[in-house]
């Protein structure tokens, strides 16, 4: 792969990962910076799995063990993420059945969705449907987010609307990633990773006091896989990934009440891109072009669903880096706490595509797309937190955030020619509160509000044209939540919840935008009401925890892709509301700890069906039969009209019915303060489709099982393990491409291939002290 132009930074932080290397074992999920109160004494630590103590999270907002809280919210430490094989921010899937992460040929065409619910668009003004934070941080791209995972003391996976208190990017939820904090003493962690398959990599942390009002942590990791594709045409291995990450804290305690933590980042890397062709009609040709078959195609390339070959002629990749930080401060006022963080985030990906996907002589061989994404973003949260052992608590807040994207973009020079650079801004300000009333005993009522004004605007230049366009939208909404939870017991309680979700309006920036599209407007906000019931258990001295939610949701406006008609009688494809989504089901997530055996498991059953989508694009090749309505070409005296079909009440894409994760740790003792690991994770997903009801996209149910057996201290010092991810060698495709139009409409689909589409063994190797 590529190198970076960084290497003495590259260098330094390789020195480091080899004098010092190991899992980070121990999850401690109560981050000292994250606690509501910093006079008081820090929460206790979490046990390293859920159901083994006291797990804090932060997920409304102040520190509160995730026992008590009445939302679906999923708690991710180290060690599990490490038995599913989650070392990148797309394997998260993996250990969140209600999460589905969908990969892409780059980042920013990928897509992270909860209970079925996502955002499927390229534009870059349209926001997420489910936001990712990083230590209560936003990130305005969600491509930031794919990447490793380097230094995590937890992830809080919430389920649901989320946008009263974190706003209109967290309609069907969020990601909340907690990285560690600066510790009392001297702390060490590192690990290295090495696998059968080529990839190799590891990641370090050192924390400790500098005095005893400062203290630091510092982190970083280098990661490289050289991919699990091979491309004939140059005998390179590709859909493979390098990245450096790089990120230092400094918190300062001035005075008993108050604490001040600076926070930055650096982000390095590059990826390169390969999608190999599983299923093609073997009369297919390029753009219908005589002679451009299969053989000339892809010279070598034996077409198959197990295949890994490609034969592109151009590198496909791309090249990304990122940097920001973050200022938070917290200090005593009275018995209230005052918290303000201020962020600044920079990011941008160069993506190089073989759009025609082969190595084939000639103009039709040839045919690229090459851009750019740059976004900046920048924050301000400033909120007042009561003490949270009042019956009468509240938190009140206000939002400030600034982000703008560039996106220069260019394709061709045979076919689906375009030639635009793009601009999108927002401006927002909120202001939300939230407010427990406990008014009965171990009864809880909580009431919460959210008011925000946005502002949108944009341009768009087309080269080919000659044409500029620029627009702006402002819009003022509301979103709110109320809960009531009865805790029958100190370990069991019971919570319903009734909350509105929101995303923003927004402008579809992509190919084909024109007059039309200018004179459209921005597309309407998408909103959601979600209704929740759940439970929350703990047996046998909490080393038992069981907690269920069931959940409906229903999303009006839904912002997706279909056939719009405009003012002047014509119509085209673009990103607009369509209709009515419901998404409802069951979560299950449960842990225990019998003795040196440790077990997890997570489950989710989803329904999710558009309830109105009655214009919707058909897929590639779809008949009359299937449901596709034909196109109706131009008259004197009517427009033409595209063909169409209608998904009222079909599946939602990217929602499987049934989803789980199980995973086992039995540690031991071996005598000699030893203990051996054995290590089992089994993953299962039942059916899904990536493009509504195209057969092409469909992807069946799969299992995949993950072992590991190792050795490790007493006391967690140090361990290692050996493991095998894909035990069974099972062959699934989180990704297909219906590529048939490229192909004269004849069948043409490509795979984006998983990290573990093989089975591959490994050791990791690791220091904790």
């Amino acid at each position: 792969m590529a190198g970076f132009h960084h290497t003495t930074c590259r260098a330094a932080l390789v020195a480091a990962l080899v004098m010092g290397a190991s899992p980070a074992l121990a999850d401690t999920a109560a981050n000292a910076e994250q606690t509501a109160q910093p006079a008081a004494p820090p929460p206790p630590p979490a046990a390293e799995t859920p159901g083994m103590g006291d797990i804090i999270v932060t997920a409304q907002k102040r520190a509160e063990n995730v026992q008590s809280v009445p939302l679906a919210v999923s708690v991710l430490g180290q060690s599990q993420l490490e038995l599913a094989g989650v070392r990148q921010f797309q394997d998260l899937g993996n250990v969140a059945p209600s999460l589905t992460v969908r990969p892409a040929e780059h980042p920013v065409n990928a897509n992270v969705s909860l209970r079925g619910v996502g955002t499927f668009a390229f534009g870059i003004g349209v926001e997420p449907s489910v936001a990712v934070l990083v230590d209560e941080v936003p990130l305005a791209f969600q491509a930031r987010a794919f990447t490793d995972l380097p230094d995590v003391e937890r992830i809080e996976v919430l389920r649901g609307p989320q946008s009263t208190l974190y706003g209109k990017s967290a309609s069907a939820g969020l990601i909340n990633i907690i990285t560690r904090a600066p510790t009392d003493t001297l702390h060490v962690r590192a690990n290295l990773l090495a696998t059968t398959d080529q990839e190799y990599g590891g990641n370090f942390s050192i924390s400790g006091p500098i005095s005893e009002q400062l203290g630091y942590i510092v982190s970083g990791s280098y990661s490289n896989f050289n991919g699990n594709v091979h491309n004939l045409f140059n005998n390179q291995w590709v859909n493979g990934r390098e990245a450096v990450n790089l990120r230092g804290k400094l918190r300062w305690e001035p005075a008993p009440n108050v604490t001040v933590t600076a926070s930055a980042n650096y982000l390095n890397g590059n990826t390169t891109v390969g999608r190999p062709f599983v299923r093609m009609n073997p009369n297919a040709l390029l753009r219908n072009q005589p002679g451009l078959n299969e053989a000339t195609n892809f010279p070598g390339v034996t077409i198959s669903e197990t295949n890994q070959d490609i034969s592109n002629n151009y590198n496909s990749r791309t090249k990304y880096y990122g940097y920001g930080g973050y200022i938070r401060t917290e200090g005593g006022l009275g018995e209230m706490n005052l918290v303000s963080i201020s962020s600044y985030d920079k990011f941008r990906l160069n993506d190089y595509l073989d759009q025609d996907d082969t190595s084939a002589p000639g103009p039709y061989g040839s045919n690229n797309q090459i851009g750019t994404f740059r976004s900046r973003l920048l924050t301000q949260e400033v909120r007042l937190l009561s003490p949270g052992d009042k019956p009468f608590r509240y938190t009140v807040g206000v939002y400030y955030a600034g982000v703008n994207f560039e996106r220069p973009f260019y394709r061709g020079p045979q076919f689906s020619l375009a030639n635009w650079d793009a601009t999108s801004r927002s401006r927002q300000i909120a202001g939300f509160v939230q407010a427990d009333w406990e008014f009965l005993p171990h009864a809880t009522l909580t009431g919460g509000g959210r008011v925000q004004n946005e502002r949108v605007s944009y341009t768009f230049r087309d080269n080919l044209a000659h044409t500029f366009y620029s627009g702006s939208a402002e819009d003022t909404a509301g979103t709110y939540r109320v809960s009531l939870k009865y805790e029958l017991t100190p370990t069991l309680m019971l919570f319903g919840t009734y909350s509105t979700g929101y995303k923003g309006q927004t402008y579809d920036l992509t190919t084909g935008f024109n007059a039309n599209r200018a004179a459209a407007g921005p597309i309407r906000p998408e909103r959601s009401r979600d209704k929740e019931i759940g439970a929350r258990t703990q047996f046998f001295d909490r080393r038992l925890t069981v907690n269920l939610t069931y959940f409906d949701t229903t999303y009006k406006d839904l912002q997706a892709q279909t056939i719009e008609t405009l003012s002047d009688g014509t119509s085209n494809y673009r990103l607009t509301n369509v209709g009515r989504l419901n998404t409802k089901g069951l979560e299950l997530d449960s842990s225990a700890r019998l003795g040196d055996l440790t077990l997890t498991g997570s489950l989710a059953y989803l329904d999710a069906k558009y309830t109105s989508f009655p214009v919707a694009q058909c897929w590639p090749n779809q008949s009359q039969a299937q449901g596709c309505v034909p196109a109706v070409p131009a008259t004197p005296t009517t427009p033409a009209r595209p063909a169409y079909q209608d998904l009222t009440g079909a599946r939602a894409i990217q929602a499987p019915k049934w989803k789980f994760s199980v995973g086992a740790d039995y540690s031991p003792s071996l005598g000699h303060d030893l203990r051996g690991v054995a290590q089992l994770n089994w993953q299962y997903q039942s059916s899904v489709y990536y493009v509504a009801e195209d057969p092409e996209t469909f992807q069946r149910g799969y299992h995949i099982v993950n072992i590991g057996l190792g050795v490790r201290d007493e006391q967690r010092r140090w361990e290692l393990v050996g493991f095998i991810n894909n035990l069974f060698d099972q062959q699934y495709f989180p990704s297909l491409v219906n590529t048939a139009g490229n192909f004269g409409g004849l069948q043409a689909t490509q795979a984006v291939l998983p990290r573990d589409f093989r089975r591959y063994g490994g050791l990791r190797l690791g220091f904790n002290f």
